[in-house]
């Protein structure tokens, strides 16, 4: 697949993370199919303006314009929030993820995800800690899950405390 969403060196490319590099995959599927979408409509804008019997004229060129600056905005939109998503996930030198307060947790930590993925990703990292009091313990410190899991963070809260 080619990039052309954001300009990467390979270097770039392939210091991503996998969520980053799913994010990027993701964000030029969608521009991908914005551009087909665009020839589409040129096309069939094309098409009308034949059967008009009027093909080549500043109609024609003026709807394709408005068709253009459309897909511009729509792909500056996709652009920014693959930035904003893209920089949410910068890979750490450990084994887990880096957020943007400098904690460093086990889990992908992905916005673009459903709070219920969400709530399995952390849940199952947890699960994995096999002394209930520490994985309580480490759950409870963790500041990163409670801005993450939202409404989810206290019913993982109360399936942790089950287990003690």
């Amino acid at each position: 697949m080619q990039f052309d969403i954001i300009e990467l060196t390979e270097e770039e490319l392939m210091a991503l993370s996998a969520v980053q590099m799913r994010l990027l995959r993701s964000a030029q599927r969608e521009k991908d199919e914005l551009a087909a979408e665009l020839a589409r409509d040129k096309r069939r804008c094309l098409n009308e303006s034949v059967a008009n019997g009027v093909p080549l004229s500043s109609i024609y060129a003026d709807r394709c314009e408005e068709l253009e600056e459309e897909y511009e905005r729509q792909t500056d939109v996709i652009r920014d929030d693959l930035i904003y998503n893209m920089s949410l996930n910068v890979p750490g030198g450990g084994d887990g993820e880096t957020q943007p307060g400098g904690d460093e947790v086990g889990y992908i930590v992905d916005y673009s995800l459903s709070y219920l993925d969400r709530y399995h990703i952390v849940r199952s990292y947890y699960m994995a800690i096999e002394d209930p009091a520490e994985r309580l313990a480490v759950y409870t410190a963790d500041e990163t899950a409670k801005a993450y899991l939202g409404m989810y963070y206290t019913t993982l809260y109360n399936v942790l405390y089950q287990y003690l």
